[in-house]
């Protein structure tokens, strides 16, 4: 999709309120760049378990029954560990998230959204027999490491959730 498009999708979006018209370039600019997969905090916990000798996929879709589709950010299959590196503003961290000061009829309910998601998500996992690992992205990388190794070595149903 070239920019052209990109542009003309978002501003038909805000003539119909879909969501709100950013407060200016910058801020648009801002949110546009932020990842789906491969933040920083995921990147880095992916390379100290690689270090470590792990194998694993990222960003590997997982079909559950009930017609469930979930995307961890790292997966381990034959020992049914899903990771999820979970960022403090989007999936509200009681440590770190905040209330959003502007257009918060729209920001509430989609941060809402989110983590009903991600309990949803960890439920459905569960039910299949995985082990879910939810981590925030400020947690220190030794103890993520030690979470997902911990889980990833044990035999018994282990999950590890921080939030």
């Amino acid at each position: 999709m070239s920019s052209d498009d990109g542009k003309a999708r978002r501003e038909k979006a805000w003539a119909a309120g879909s969501y709100p018209r950013p407060a200016n370039e910058g801020r648009s600019r801002n949110m546009r760049a932020n990842r789906r997969t491969d933040t920083k905090p995921e990147v880095a916990l992916r390379r100290a378990l690689h270090a470590l000798g792990y194998r694993y996929r990222k960003d590997f879709r997982l079909d559950l029954p009930g017609g469930v589709r979930v995307r961890p950010d790292i997966v381990f299959t034959a020992r049914k560990v899903a990771v999820f590196v979970d960022g403090c503003f989007w999936h509200v961290c009681p440590e770190h998230g905040r209330e959003p000061t502007s257009n918060e009829w729209y920001w509430t309910p989609k941060l809402r959204r989110n983590v009903e998601r991600d309990r949803a998500a960890d439920a459905a996992l569960q039910a299949a027999g995985w082990r879910v690992v939810r981590l925030w992205e400020h947690e220190e990388l030794a103890s993520a490491v030690d979470a997902v190794v911990k889980a990833v070595s044990s035999g018994s149903e282990h999950t590890c959730d921080a939030n």
